[in-house]
């Protein structure tokens, strides 16, 4: 048994917070569900890419870099994707080539480091056919119609990590009919394929796997029967790692899949659920390119902070407040942070607060604490200069400034500077509408009014509200007559 770090990390399986010993510690595994490439990647998608990134990152300097491999996989074969590519008219390898191409361009504008491998479920059929051949060796799966399904009664604890019975799965789970099935629960491994269906011979006949298979498979090859550490979003506790547990256990006949299971919180948009129908959904690209929230683009750095602004395990709410949040906080930070300094060490405050199950926002505390210290040093140190920008600071002594730098190329934030003022700009230009605008709508709310058209006259009020024009009616001292002041939030 190897020796305790300090690393401290949550475990969706036991539900309790875990001191963490690897298997081996000159070996430490880690496997993340990567994306399934039919489409851009949401913001969503990005939440578990940057958490396990952080968690990379404090694993290779805990064990050393040498030490340590992240299997984030590709999901390049499923109907999704099928249905994607058909609608295009393109082939299924245009579709999947071109999004997992763009979901690398984003995730490296986030700052995320490359995982050690990244495996694609389509390089890796002769593996998935093999343990589908043993799971039915050993009584957990069969074939029927051209179909190979795993046969959940088979595994006495199946539902362990979800905690869920099989009794209460068949009450409520939204699982596919099929005469075929033996069990309502029973998964599909490997299913037929027809027309422009992708597939591969098997001993099946012509088909394609099932996505929770994909994963054992991949895992297996790369990370070995056992790993250390399987991470993703709270969504895919159930089915998808329920059903992969299920499967490698009963393959590998181990107790465990993963020692240490981690699961990132929902994210939600603005107090809502994220979804194309409610038009909140966003893609990563569209936060990195376009005006799409916020009125603006958004730097990766800023992104990345913003995300790690709350606890993995806790659900965010995407808001255009917290990202200006983030950004003035970076640009405060990068003003007095080291910029020659290029050691990422992190303080021991800093690596404490991590250990302690990923504690971002404890961390940023900290990088807020050396935040005053750098002011203070650099105050201390520096001469008034003529020019305007107040002070010119000297990094050659101060020692917080060094860590500040140090903890923040940590996180994964470059300690290039944006404008210090630009959300300031960003905001005022959002809000900004010119005098005439504000008046001709001033008067037609007043004219509803008078018309008694008070739906009206409250849409229009609510209009400029959000513009930042604050309506205020009053009477004319001399005429009696009503009329309405504004004023303009600067």
């Amino acid at each position: 048994m190897s020796g305790f770090k300090g690393l401290q990390l949550y475990n969706t399986l036991t539900k309790t917070k875990e001191d963490f010993i690897p298997e081996d510690e000159t070996n430490v595994r880690m496997y993340v569900c990567g994306p399934t490439v039919y489409d851009f990647a949401h913001i969503g998608n990005a939440r578990p890419v940057i958490v396990f990134d952080v968690l990379f990152r404090l694993l290779r300097h805990l064990y050393g870099e040498e030490h340590v491999a992240y299997a984030r996989n590709i999901t390049d074969v499923d109907d999704k994707i099928n249905k994607r590519a058909a609608e295009e008219g393109i082939s299924i390898r245009e579709l999947t080539e071109t999004t997992a191409r763009q979901f690398h361009e984003d995730v490296a504008a986030l700052g995320c480091l490359e995982p050690t491998v990244e495996p694609r479920a389509t390089e890796h059929i002769p593996e998935m056919i093999a343990m589908m051949k043993v799971l039915i060796e050993k009584g957990h799966a069969y074939a029927a119609e051209g179909h190979v399904l795993f046969h959940t009664p088979s595994m006495p604890d199946y539902g362990k990590l979800a905690r869920r019975s099989l009794d209460e799965m068949k009450a409520g789970a939204r699982v596919e009919v099929a005469p075929y099935k033996k069990d309502p629960t029973d998964f599909v491994l490997w299913k037929p394929s027809t027309g422009d269906e992708p597939g591969w011979e098997s001993p099946w006949g012509h088909g394609r796997p099932g996505w929770h298979l994909e994963c054992s498979a991949m895992s297996e090859k790369h990370l070995g029967k056992t790993f250390d550490i399987h991470g993703g979003g709270i969504d895919l506790v159930f089915p998808h790692h329920e059903n992969e547990v299920a499967q490698s256990r009963c393959a590998h006949g181990t107790d465990v899949m993963a020692r240490y299971w981690m699961h990132n919180g929902f994210l939600m948009v603005e107090g809502e659920k994220m979804s194309k129908s409610l038009g909140n959904f966003i893609t990563i690209h569209d936060l990195l390119t376009t005006e799409t929230f916020g009125d603006y683009a958004w730097p990766g750095q800023v992104i990345r902070y913003a995300m790690l602004m709350t606890h993995y395990r806790q659900p965010i709410d995407w808001t255009v407040s917290k990202l200006e949040e983030a950004s003035t906080d970076l640009n405060h930070f990068k003003t007095f942070a080291d910029p020659d300094e290029e050691d990422d060490t992190p303080t021991p405050e800093f690596l404490a607060a991590l250990c302690g199950d990923l504690n971002t926002p404890a961390a940023i505390a900290e990088l807020r604490t050396l935040l005053a210290a750098a002011r203070g040093e650099a105050h201390s140190v520096a001469e008034k200069a003529a020019r305007p920008g107040g002070y010119t600071l000297d990094f050659d002594a101060p020692s917080a400034s060094k860590s500040l730098a140090r903890n923040l190329r940590f996180l994964g934030v470059k300690l290039e500077k944006h404008d210090v003022n630009w959300v300031q700009k960003q905001a005022r230009a959002r809000r900004q509408i010119d005098e005439s605008s504000i008046k001709r709508l001033a008067d037609a709310r007043l004219e509803a009014r008078k018309q008694k058209n008070w739906a009206e006259a409250d849409r229009i009020r609510d209009e400029l509200a959000g513009k930042g024009s604050l309506l205020k009616d009053v009477k004319d001292p001399e005429t009696g007559e009503l009329r309405t002041e504004w004023e303009v939030a600067r």
